[in-house]
């Protein structure tokens, strides 16, 4: 069963400080189903909607990628793929994740690392990253302003984000019904694979706490990324957002 310290109220994920430290315990006991959690909530769709984020980026990257919130390093391996002469740095706040990551990408050697590291704090230099990626990453951002303005920071003008990650819409009614989906299907797959509802339920309450989608693409955009594309998938429950820094 979870610990009573791994719960959480919607409103508490206001707090910066508190999400942190949530999120950090949290995906300690995700991490060894993380990569069974992320199909089975999708029902099987997850490796398709990663495979179009990589499909969006731009076709040529020689210098350095970043993907925030690696988690077990799906991500980065597959950027690692497609750009062969490009140095790859995967980042999450959680070392049991890192720790697996560091096992996915071990086969690429040097030119690709994993490391712990707040995406709110990236460890580059200013206007260094060609791309930067992230799934399932800014809505667990411990402050979304915050995050939005280390991805700027550290992207290259003209530099490409892509961020896949379930998404609010902006009617009451929509968002409803779409919670009350989320929540129970993150209940039904807490309870099979960790013997508590809870553990997933906090997918549908981070929702609670991210802006809108409009209001996401305005805030990204006061930040200097303005957005290129976007794709919707399952009911409009999930968004793959694609953004051009300048």
């Amino acid at each position: 069963m979870v610990q009573e310290s791994y719960r959480v109220r919607s409103a508490e994920l206001a707090n910066p400080a508190r999400k942190r430290t949530y999120n950090r315990n949290l995906f300690s006991i995700v991490a060894p189903k993380y990569d069974v959690v992320t199909r089975v909530l999708s029902f099987g769709n997850d490796g398709l909607w990663k495979r179009r984020l990589i499909a969006m980026l731009p076709s040529r990257v020689t210098g350095q990628a970043v993907d925030i919130a690696c988690g077990t390093g799906d991500i980065a391996g597959a950027i690692a793929g497609r750009y062969p002469a490009a140095q790859v740095l995967a980042t999450d706040l959680n070392p049991e994740m890192i720790a697996r990551a560091k096992r996915r990408l071990r086969g690429f050697g040097g030119r690709v690392q994993a490391i712990e590291a707040d995406m709110t704090q990236l460890p580059v230099q200013s206007g260094s990253i060609e791309v930067l990626t992230g799934g399932y990453a800014l809505r667990n951002a411990p402050d979304l302003q915050e995050a939005l303005r280390e991805v700027s920071r550290v992207l290259k003008p003209g530099g490409t984000a892509a961020f896949l990650d379930f998404s609010r819409v902006s009617s009451p009614y929509g968002f409803a019904w779409r919670y009350r989906l989320l929540r129970f299907w993150g209940h039904v797959w807490g309870r099979i694979l960790h013997g508590d509802p809870e553990v997933y339920a906090y997918i549908a309450r981070s929702l609670k706490t991210f802006p809108p989608r409009d209001h996401f693409h305005a805030l990204a955009a006061s930040h200097g990324l303005r957005l290129k594309r976007s794709r919707l998938f399952f009911l409009g429950i999930m968004e793959l957002s694609v953004f051009r820094k300048g």
